[in-house]
């Protein structure tokens, strides 16, 4: 590979094309880190490499309903077969396409199969997430070594807590009380109401099995505050259309919430279509003083200098960047002395699912389908290794009632159809497992020698793959999640393990992981590469371990914690 400090840059000079910060990323961690680099002051620059996205004006989907689509919803066979594996990912379908790219446009070679989901878009994935947002306990960050399955945060709870605050009191996260030690409680808008069913199986599995079944914690604003007034925002209406770009703000993006925030202080400046190909070390200085950019439209190069610079482009591509900023002093990849970039890549696992019937409870309904899930906290290898696995896992889950069907309808004409199909079916019940892996060395990215994108930058090969550790996981969630309905009585249970690809979570993780000692990882406990002290990765790059709880919320406790930092650093001039 040759030194990246080589390439040909056309740029307009280093006074016109300077500011105070640069975010290479405009997601979830990225819109975060604009928002907090801007409010203290710092002309800060966010480079996106997809498309422009404003909130309610780029969402052309959002008030159409079902049948006003071409399709209903439905992703035709000519889609599916040009798009094989992005049409697999959750939530994609006719009305979310546009935040998902296209399969043939970002290619990457899976040496493994390894399902890589992406939206590139102003506001990346921010805008089609999934929306959990429960802390991580205690455990989460220290099990690992505890168990000797892998190496601990250099971090623990305590430091991280008050930053859990300071992100859910400003994106607004909907959640119940429950004093669950492997579920810590957070600052709470009003949870979602349990249905009859889910009740009903909170009430079997605390009296049976002695574990919480609550309503999860989401990032939906079910009462708003005057800090979310203050956004723009307005509260959820529970239309569960939320992967379209919610015109009313009533879920966290970037779009809604964090970039028109920084946008306000007058400090941001985004520039979408802009791959950066790599972070520009100056070896005399021994930092980092810049990004080099590859317009995706004209193709041309330019160059944009920073005392801070963020790198939130998602974990894989964060892991590609570093990869690819080469040079004399780091020929391997920027702040890689340990040899571990790209290393110990780990995911969630969700291969385990089931669902089933519940008879009784017929003259019960619920009002709205709301966009939000109910939780059975992590029961798994809690305080100390209780199963032949390691790590545990939480457990999703609802309850509903079917709609018109053959199972429950007669063939029926006129007037008795019209009566038939106004009539709810029988309840049913589903749960699906989130799973802990291992960080293992051997799970890794790595760049092409020989294969380029269409802006010239190496293709990411990805080696990621199961391990028996997740086969004990997901056959123990199989014969658990069968014992608890089956306890409460619900029939008909079908279990599946559906063996997909890792990546089809979409919670890929490390690479630029986390640590104590830099012979052992990248980042050090203010997610600041130990040997480039300028840079910082607080996306899913820096994770060390995966935790049983979704992600996305640590991120952006991680991000707003390192900026406070690195501003701190530099009003010092440390750089």
């Amino acid at each position: 590979m040759s030194d990246s400090t080589s390439v040909h840059i056309n740029t307009k000079g280093m006074a016109e094309n300077s500011y105070d910060a640069i975010v290479i990323g405009s997601g979830i961690s990225g819109g975060w880190a604009a928002k907090e680099l801007c409010e203290k002051g710092l002309k800060t620059l966010v480079l996106e490499r997809g498309r422009p996205v404003d909130h309610i004006k780029d969402y052309p989907t959002a008030h159409l309903s079902r049948w006003e689509l071409p399709h209903r919803g439905a992703i035709t066979r000519e889609t599916r077969e040009q798009n094989p594996l992005i049409s697999r990912a959750a939530g994609y379908g006719e009305d979310t396409q546009h935040f998902f790219v296209k399969d043939a446009d970002h290619p990457y070679i899976q040496e493994k199969p390894f399902d890589w989901v992406r939206g590139y878009q102003v506001g990346g994935k921010s805008l089609t997430w999934g929306r959990a947002c429960a802390r991580w306990s205690a455990t989460d960050f220290t099990g690992p070594e505890r168990d000797g399955y892998g190496q601990s945060f250099p971090i623990g709870y305590e430091e991280i807590k008050d930053w859990y605050s300071h992100v859910e009191k400003f994106i607004g996260v909907c959640g119940s009380y429950d004093g669950i030690p492997s579920m810590p409680d957070g600052e709470f808008l009003t949870a979602y109401e349990l249905n009859a069913a889910e009740k009903h199986l909170q009430q079997v599995l605390k009296e049976k099995f002695n574990r919480h079944y609550v309503s999860g914690r989401w990032a939906h604003i079910t009462d708003p505050k005057q800090i979310h007034l203050d956004q723009g925002r307005a509260q959820c209406q529970n239309r569960n259309l939320c992967m379209r770009g919610c015109p009313l703000g009533g879920y966290f993006s970037s779009n809604s919430s964090t970039l028109p925030w920084a946008a306000k202080t007058g400090n941001l400046t985004i520039r979408p279509h802009s791959v950066v190909h790599s972070i520009i070390y100056d070896e005399q200085k021994q930092k980092a003083v810049g990004v080099r950019v590859i317009d995706t439209n004209t193709m041309k190069a330019t160059e944009f200098f920073a005392k801070i610079i963020f790198c939130n482009a998602s974990a894989l591509n964060s892991n590609l960047i570093l990869l690819n900023s080469t040079s004399s002093r780091f020929p391997n990849g920027l702040g890689n002395d340990s040899g571990l970039l790209g290393k110990y890549i780990c995911f969630h696992n969700y291969r385990g699912s089931m669902n089933g019937d519940l008879d009784g409870m017929e003259d019960k309904y619920y009002k709205v389908s709301k966009p939000a899930e109910c939780i059975v906290a992590n029961f798994r290898n809690v305080e100390k290794r209780d199963t032949d696995f390691y790590g545990g896992y939480v457990v999703y889950s609802g309850g509903y009632r079917e709609k018109l069907s053959d199972k429950h309808i007669k063939p029926l004409l006129g007037a008795d159809f019209k009566e038939a199909i106004g009539e709810p079916g029988t309840w049913g019940v589903y749960m699906y497992m989130q799973g802990e892996t291992i960080a293992k060395e051997s799970n890794h990215v790595r760049l092409s020698k020989d294969q380029k994108d269409q802006w010239g930058m190496p293709l990411l090969i990805t080696s990621v793959g199961y391990d028996d550790n997740d086969d004990k996981m997901v056959k123990d969630f199989l014969e658990q999640g069968q014992a608890m309905l089956e306890a409460a009585g619900v029939k008909n249970i079908n279990t599946n393990d559906s063996g997909q690809a890792p990546g089809l979570d979409i919670h890929e993780m490390g690479g630029v992981r986390m640590g104590k000692d830099p012979k052992t990882s990248l980042l050090n406990e203010w997610n600041q590469l130990h040997h480039c002290k300028n840079v910082f990765v607080t996306d899913g790059a820096c994770m060390t371990s995966t935790g049983s709880q979704s992600p996305s919320i640590l991120y952006m406790a991680f991000t707003a914690r390192s900026v406070g930092y690195a501003v701190e650093q530099m009003r010092k001039g440390e750089w």
